[in-house]
């Protein structure tokens, strides 16, 4: 499912206009994408929580040509599905 079918899924199952349920579902992403760069976690009981985690700088390899390179320290975004969410899978 990509983003326009999300959309449409929603418009359909809320009774939205397609237009009302993009902008409901870009605020979803700014707010979760807010949250997170504060550092805080979004959790959403049933569905899951998302969260920021911390990778250390790392040394990696060019696979193309066997160079070993400095990989930077980055923050990630991570998401653990709920309980609910797992048993529906």
């Amino acid at each position: 499912m990509n983003k326009s079918d999300l959309i449409d899924h929603v418009a359909k199952a809320a009774g939205l206009s397609k237009v009302d349920a993009k902008k409901a579902i870009e605020s979803y992403h700014e707010a979760v994408a807010e949250t997170l760069k504060e550092g805080k976690r979004v959790e959403i009981v049933g569905f899951g929580s998302f969260s920021v985690s911390s990778r250390e700088a790392r040394t990696g390899r060019n696979p193309k040509t066997g160079e070993t390179l400095q990989i930077a320290a980055k923050k990630v975004a991570k998401f653990k599905a709920g309980k609910e969410l797992a048993s529906k899978l």
